[in-house]
């Protein structure tokens, strides 16, 4: 059975988002870790779909398509192509049809499809968000391994992921030159 793997960035004061999901605070100009860069690689190399909020989506098929189209030289052109290129499904209550390359939407419960998802034949799947789609995902107990991003960074406010009280275990813990730490967190 194929797993649901959660990859989120996330401030040291537990927000992946401010109040109304700025994202400024994840990527330090000119700070490009490389090593860092490679675990998001590798994450996304042992998946084959991508899950998908649909508040998140248009802004995320937009930029990853448009480094794909646009930025040939940019040092993103790898992950883009990835995010590009792999198949996406977007849940949603509300849309039936959102343009993307390779991108599916998905109306009916969330359970459900995340339970037909996982018994399909192939790769792993993830998850980046958005925030209220994660969180559904977290309380309903869907998520089976939690890439947890932490940035040095407090914001005092914004989005959680977290609703209720969820103990997690931690699996492995690694330290990047950027001081972002990644945690691997199974479910308790």
């Amino acid at each position: 059975m194929r797993k649901l793997k959660l990859q989120v960035q996330m401030t040291i004061d537990g927000f992946v988002a401010g109040p109304d999901g700025q994202l400024d605070w994840m990527w330090i100009p000119g700070e490009r870790d490389e090593a860092m860069f490679q675990r998001v690689i590798e994450l996304a190399d042992s998946c084959d779909t991508i899950l998908l909020g649909r508040k998140m989506t248009r802004g995320f098929i937009d930029h990853w398509e448009n480094v794909v189209d646009n930025q040939p030289d940019s040092p993103e052109q790898s992950l883009a192509q990835r995010m590009v290129n792999m198949r996406k499904i977007v849940f949603s209550r509300t849309q039936t049809n959102i343009t993307g390359r390779n991108l599916e939407v998905e109306n009916g419960d969330l359970a459900t499809a995340i339970q037909a998802l996982k018994n399909e034949t192939g790769k792993d799947i993830i998850v980046y968000g958005g925030a209220a789609f994660v969180s559904a995902l977290i309380s309903q107990n869907l998520i089976d391994e939690y890439f947890i991003f932490r940035n040095p960074v407090a914001i005092g406010s914004g989005l959680s992921i977290f609703k209720d009280e969820k103990i997690l275990k931690l699996d492995s813990s690694t330290v990047y030159k950027s001081g972002k730490i990644v945690n691997k967190y199974l479910p308790g």
